[in-house]
């Protein structure tokens, strides 16, 4: 933190807790009518010990135990709130980026709202839009973190008028990422702006966006934008059941790391279209990104210093075995769509049947390459076509159907056929992965609040390991108790040396907003994606303690 900062968020924090003594001064015969204020916040630990197990190729551990851990802390009066985030890594788990190590206040802030205006000094997080042009966020199971730090001013001059700017240096790990970046957003809802539309049905808002990211000129040999903009328009449109959304973004040439420092514009589009009524839902979306990999540093790499986002559209699994295989956004270049139905085909209060049809995927880029040495201009490729090139790079068809059966017994059954291009997807020199996985989840009713739930699935493939299945049974004895126990089998592998088992056993408890889970079990290495963001996770052996606690 700069020293000027540093003073500013002293001068704020000062003048409270001054203020705070002066009115308990003037209220000695009344402390009851006292304003102090209040304090939240939460904890959150997870730490493992480690067991060698060279057999499923867990790496060395020479600590034995590994944590991350962090606590918040926010401080609340009238108008004005401060809080601060501390976080441990000695040092972190395996699969997280071991830049994170030490212990420090990674996070503070201090934020003043009035009527009009609401104020931000420190570190905060912003998204403009879908995040095409900024997305500013932390996903604590993938280890991503990258929060401003700096000023942002956001105000309503206007009703329905709302206007965001910001300038800062985003987190890179313990440290900040060399880039200066400034944004501005402004949006406009319609039917709150004029008063004549207030009471129509159609709902209109629209909204623009600029980012620009400076970062000096050191390459030795090519002429690099120390400043590089994007901006994006947006608009949303509802009427009674309908919605569609929608946005184009824009950015400038921007040679990086991650595009082989071609000179290239960028470009990304999203177009999402929904209808629902009571028992029927149907949305259908695609988006388009073509060099949109934007960073506050050109040099960075992997998930460090991203400046946007490029949502991924696919279905968000939570079965294990439909996860094996998940998408990784590829904002250099693809054409994402996507489809759902939700029907509600029987509404009875303890027989209802729910079925929801998903089909999703991405194709690269119709495009031809350019050679470096004969393109003066640096471009790396051209697109042919605006719409989605040859090679599939994700294909996901997913069909669920839900029955309950009276008010004790409840079953999900799950089909899913998946495409994974491995090659494209996870590194070079990888075949395409054609899987199909079956999952049941029954769920049984006991005494009082005791429930039994068995879930089992199944994976077929003839590419990579071949075929799995895994088994978990579940036992929640009350409000507060509960167990698990599973076993994943890679029973198919062609190799029979490797056919390895991944069994664990978990007990948890819960009171209130504390959660304390104990676990043992092997894990075997993947990939962890959310929402198109992922870390690669690596096998492991060993004794998991979680703890999460609120105020």
């Amino acid at each position: 933190m700069n020293k000027t900062k540093r003073q500013l968020i002293t001068a704020i924090i000062c003048g409270i807790i001054y203020s705070n003594i002066s009115v308990a001064q003037l209220n000695t015969t009344n402390l009851s009518n006292v304003e102090l204020g209040e304090i939240h916040g939460n904890f959150q630990e997870d730490a493992q010990y480690y067991i060698p197990d060279s057999l499923i190729g867990a790496p060395d551990v020479p600590e034995q135990m590994l944590s991350n851990g962090f606590a918040n802390l926010i401080y609340t009066r009238g108008k004005f709130s401060a809080g601060v985030r501390y976080e441990s890594y000695l040092n972190a788990l395996q699969g997280f980026d071991a830049r994170y190590q030490g212990n420090g206040i990674q996070y503070r802030f201090a934020t003043y709202k009035s009527d009009m205006l609401e104020v931000t000094v420190g570190n905060f997080y912003q998204q403009f839009g879908n995040g095409f042009v900024l997305r500013s966020y932390e996903e604590r199971g993938l280890g991503f973190d990258n929060a401003l730090d700096g000023i942002r001013l956001k105000c309503e001059p206007l009703k329905g008028i709302y206007l965001t700017g910001f300038t800062g240096k985003q987190r890179s790990f313990m440290t900040q990422g060399p880039g200066i970046v400034r944004g501005f957003d402004g949006e406009m809802q319609i039917n709150e702006a004029f008063k004549k539309l207030a009471e129509k049905k159609l709902k209109i808002t629209i909204g623009g966006s600029f980012v620009s990211r400076f970062q000096s000129d050191d390459d030795p040999d090519l002429v690099l934008p120390e400043n590089v903009g994007a901006y994006a328009g947006r608009f949303q449109i509802s009427r009674n059941n309908f919605n569609m959304n929608g946005e184009w973004a824009y950015k400038i040439n921007d040679p990086n790391a991650t595009n082989g420092k071609i000179y290239k514009h960028g470009e990304a589009e999203i177009l999402s279209a929904s209808y629902a009524k009571k028992g029927f839902a149907v949305s259908v979306s695609g988006s388009r990104a073509d060099n949109m990999n934007y960073r506050s540093d050109r040099t960075a790499t992997l998930n460090n210093l991203l400046l946007n986002y490029t949502p991924a559209l696919n279905k968000n699994h939570t079965y294990s075995l439909l996860t094996f295989y998940p998408y990784a956004s590829q904002p250099n270049g693809e054409f994402q769509y996507s489809s759902e139905v939700n029907w509600k085909a029987i509404k009875k209060a303890n027989y209802k049947l729910d079925i929801t049809v998903n089909y999703s995927g991405a194709n690269d880029l119709d495009t031809t390459h350019l050679a470096i040495s004969t393109d003066s201009t640096r471009q790396g490729y051209k697109t042919v076509s605006y719409f989605m090139g040859k090679t599939v790079i994700f294909r996901d068809f997913y069909i669920e159907v839900n029955q309950k059966f009276g008010k004790k017994f409840k079953a999900s059954v799950i089909y899913a056929y998946q495409e994974y291009n491995k090659g494209i997807i996870q590194e070079p020199g990888f075949a395409t992965i054609y899987s199909h996985i079956v999952v049941a989840d029954l769920t049984y009713r006991l005494k009082g609040e005791s429930t039994v739930r068995l879930e089992l699935q199944n994976l077929t493939t003839k590419q990579d390991k071949q075929d799995w299945a895994q088994a978990l049974l579940e036992y929640t004895i009350n409000s507060h108790w509960f167990a698990a126990a599973f076993d994943q089998y890679n029973y198919g592998n062609e190799i029979v040396k490797d056919r390895f088992q991944y069994y664990g056993a978990t007990v948890g408890f819960n009171k209130n907003a504390n959660r304390i889970t104990l676990s043992y079990g092997r894990q075997r290495a993947g990939i962890f994606c959310v929402g198109g963001i992922c870390r690669q996770v690596p096998a492991s052996n060993g004794i998991t303690l979680s703890i999460t606690s609120s105020f």
